[in-house]
């Protein structure tokens, strides 16, 4: 099966126990459907570069997947009409990493600047 990283955008008025609970639900539809959640990772509450629907933040949620093709488009459908989301992506990559996403990465990296 392909490989693919799919980032999503929850609304900011949720709370992040509901964020990840939208990545947690989506992980169990993967796993069902014969896929395999490699990582799923919550980059929180930031900053978004621009307004979407009149927000100026929003919950950053990062999955990194083994699925098929169809079920990638199936996930994407749900998204578009869940209000609770308001931007995904998915990408296809050619393998998986187990190592912490770059943003993760880079929070250990100013925490140990401030030291």
């Amino acid at each position: 099966m392909p490989y693919y990283e799919h980032t999503f955008i929850a609304r900011p008025d949720l709370t992040p126990q509901q964020a990840q609970a939208l990545a947690e639900e989506l992980a169990k539809l993967v796993e069902e459907r014969g896929g395999r959640i490699a990582k799923n990772e919550y980059w929180g509450l930031r900053t978004l570069a621009y307004r979407i629907k009149k927000h100026r933040k929003g919950h950053y949620l990062h999955l990194r997947m083994d699925a098929p093709k169809d079920l990638v488009r199936e996930i994407e459908e749900r998204e578009r009409f869940n209000e609770d989301i308001l931007r995904f992506l998915t990408v296809k990559v050619a393998a998986l990493s187990e190592e912490p996403s770059p943003i993760l990465a880079g929070r250990g990296g100013r925490e140990e600047r401030r030291r």
